[in-house]
């Protein structure tokens, strides 16, 4: 078969509202995750040097902010933001009912 298939609910999430899904696609390169986040939802800053790992964050629906090397890009519903492996980044959410799509790779 040359393609898998999920659903992203159905996949555990492994924190509140983060569903990782590249082991459930069976991706070897290709990391893909939905996040379902209300406002004040903060995730940690962090980066992705080590593996060389780019990623692209989509806002699907909501509000929400991306903290990179310190400086903040305000994101409203389908904005994207491609991030160097190696900058910081801090994702924040500002409105209930937020939905993004992050995916990353080397």
């Amino acid at each position: 078969m040359g393609y898998d298939e999920v659903t992203y609910t159905e996949v555990e999430p492994r924190a509140p509202g983060m569903y990782f899904l590249r082991d459930a696609l069976g991706s070897e390169s290709l990391g893909v995750t939905v996040v379902e986040a209300d406002d004040g939802w903060d995730g940690l800053e962090h980066d992705h040097a080590d593996g060389d790992h780019e990623e692209v964050y989509l806002l699907l629906e909501g509000s929400a902010s991306l903290t990179v090397d310190g400086e903040t890009i305000e994101l409203a519903a389908g904005d994207a933001v491609r991030v160097d492996p190696e900058s910081t980044r801090t994702l924040t959410f500002d409105a209930d009912g937020s939905r993004m799509v992050i995916a990353g790779a080397p």
